[in-house]
């Protein structure tokens, strides 16, 4: 039994001893029945009364609990709703009291969720207008009326996280291209006269609008200004060019030169007025001396004659270079000459540097065809004549393979500008066969005095012996050489006379088998070697040329290095 119940039997115990003591001390007052009734009916009434009373007020109790129950189920539902999160589930069972507790605490729950939510999103509202007024951006679009739910405000702050990243980008590129523009304008002795270059560089940085359209018109700035000061800089540089020109063609002096030393790098406007002061002066002082300036570019003009390969008639073309009138149109045309011959040279400098290197390695092939003909090249001991013949043999490689390469560069640059490319007045590979018919005929009329002298000293030889010649070093004793023998002549000798040893028949350095009658001076030398000298005749490259002087030069060394052998002996 519950104490509830306890208790209210014990409150009914306690009513019906009330009664009962009433009545006895009625009894004993004496009071009549019908007073008695109506003292019964007193008591009976005011504890009805009481009862009633009591029992209203819990039914009144009853009917809040069932209200606030309806109204918290009502808050409930919409705040679930408002905040995207599922229905509040009751307890089965409960107690209106419980019920209502339960439903109740809910709500507040519900309501500071709420709360929270909204209080961030004013905070993250206020954070997305000072990036919008900074970035000048549109505001975040976003219900600023309604619960935003966990993924709306994720989505706010990634948002946020972007602007902040813009933010810090354009603000780093903002101060670069700032200082950028600083220093531009103080190397152009530039003032800000416009609000937008006012706004850049003196106004506070955070204060900046960082929209996409100022940071296009600051990098639109800083190139202008890049461009101004390159200009500058073209012609500060141009002005110190034609300083240094004047200077060397005036020959001023080195202390001169030193008191414009520091005008000679920089572009700000005071050092581009002192060069332009510096070129007046220049100018002034050439026309002064008019004849030194003009031969200073007629040396120069020899300089790049040779570096173009021009030919005399080309050279002679130009009629101002012998003209001994020096007024300003001379100079003028020199220096329109001049400029016109170095444009040239720099517009096609690799192929003149090709055919440089080609006359370089043709001149050192020269020389190497002259040592390789001269006899006291054989007493070498140092080995010099090894390393001769390894460098000979690497420009006959690398002649043919730079010839070609010229051959293909020239004939493209003739196809792209409709003109043959001239070297000392001729196309390049007409030059380069003349070169090489003319070698082979020098090498063959040399070969040819060699043979006539041979043959002439040999017959002089056998009709009046030969001519005593210095010892060489002599050697130490050891075996004979098998075939260097002397052997005694038969025939004996009229005294004063001597006959000439066979042996020594064959002593120059090209072997030479002589048919004829000695005595009468027989030679088969005496019909030179006849041959077409035209140019299409020889060799049309070289490669024909070098294959038939390996031939040549294996067969010829040997014999040169024998009888250079049997001279010494």
């Amino acid at each position: 039994m519950r104490r509830s119940e306890v208790l209210a039997e014990e409150s009914v115990v306690c009513l019906q001893k009330a009664l009962n003591h009433l009545r006895e001390i009625w009894e004993l007052i004496g009071i009549p029945e019908d007073q008695r009734l109506q003292r019964t009916e007193v008591v009976k009434k005011h504890i009805k009364g009481l009862l009633e009373m009591m029992i209203a007020e819990e039914e009144s109790l009853k009917e809040r609990l069932l209200k606030s129950i309806d109204f918290c189920r009502r808050e409930l539902n919409t705040l679930c709703r408002e905040l995207s999160l599922n229905s509040f589930e009751e307890k089965e069972e409960s107690t209106i009291l419980q019920l209502e507790k339960d439903l109740r605490t809910q709500v507040e729950v519900m309501v500071k969720k709420k709360k929270e939510r909204m209080q961030e999103l004013k905070v993250l509202r206020e954070r997305d207008q000072d990036l919008c007024e900074i970035l000048c951006t549109p505001p975040y679009s976003i219900d600023l009326t309604s619960v935003p739910s966990l993924e709306e405000l994720e989505q706010f702050r990634r948002h946020l996280a972007t602007l902040n990243e813009t933010k810090a980008s354009r603000r780093e590129e903002f101060v670069s291209t700032k200082r950028q523009i600083i220093l531009c304008m103080e190397e152009l002795d530039h003032t800000p006269d416009t609000s937008f270059e006012r706004d850049v560089v003196c106004e506070d940085e955070d204060a900046f609008c960082l929209s996409l359209e100022n940071i296009a018109a600051l990098q639109t700035l800083l190139r202008q200004l890049e461009m101004r000061k390159a200009q500058n800089e073209a012609v500060c540089e141009g002005l110190r060019s034609r300083i240094r020109e004047l200077w060397d063609r005036l020959q001023i002096p080195l202390e001169e030169r030193e008191a414009l030393a520091p005008c000679m790098s920089g572009s700000k406007a005071k050092i581009k007025k002192a060069l332009q002061e510096e070129v007046d002066r220049l100018e002034e002082l050439k026309i002064q001396n008019m004849k030194k300036v003009v031969e200073a570019i007629r040396t120069e003009l020899a300089l790049y004659w040779e570096k173009c390969f021009y030919s005399q008639e080309q050279r002679k073309a130009f009629t101002p270079y012998y003209d001994e009138d020096y007024t300003e149109m001379l100079l003028q045309l020199h220096d329109a000459e001049l400029a016109q011959l170095k444009h040239y040279y720099e517009a096609h400098k690799e192929l003149f540097e090709g055919v440089q290197k080609w006359e370089d390695s043709w001149r050192l092939f020269l020389e190497f065809e002259r040592k390789a003909s001269d006899p006291s090249r054989f007493t070498n001991r140092g080995g010099n004549l090894l390393k001769e013949e390894k460098q000979r043999a690497k420009l006959q490689k690398t002649l043919p393979k730079l010839e070609e390469e010229l051959k293909g560069r020239i004939e493209l640059w003739e196809q792209e500008r409709a003109q043959a490319f001239v070297v000392n007045g001729q196309k390049f590979m007409e030059y380069v066969t003349e070169q090489w018919e003319l070698h082979r005929l020098e090498k063959e009329k040399a070969k040819q005095e060699r043979q006539l002298k041979k043959t002439q000293q040999t017959e002089t030889e056998m009709l009046y012996g030969s001519t005593p010649r210095t010892p060489g070093k002599r050697r130490g004793p050891g075996p004979n050489t098998p075939g260097k023998v002397r052997k005694p002549s038969r025939t004996p000798s009229r005294p004063g006379q001597r006959t000439a040893p066979l042996g020594r028949q064959g002593h120059n350095k090209e072997n030479i088998e002589l048919s004829g009658s000695i005595l009468t001076g027989g030679c088969p030398y005496s019909t030179p070697l006849q041959r077409n000298l035209t140019v299409n005749s020889v060799a049309s490259t070289y490669s024909e040329f070098a294959r038939e002087l390996s031939k040549a030069s294996r067969s010829d060394v040997p014999s040169r290095i024998l009888n250079s052998t049997n001279i010494q002996s």
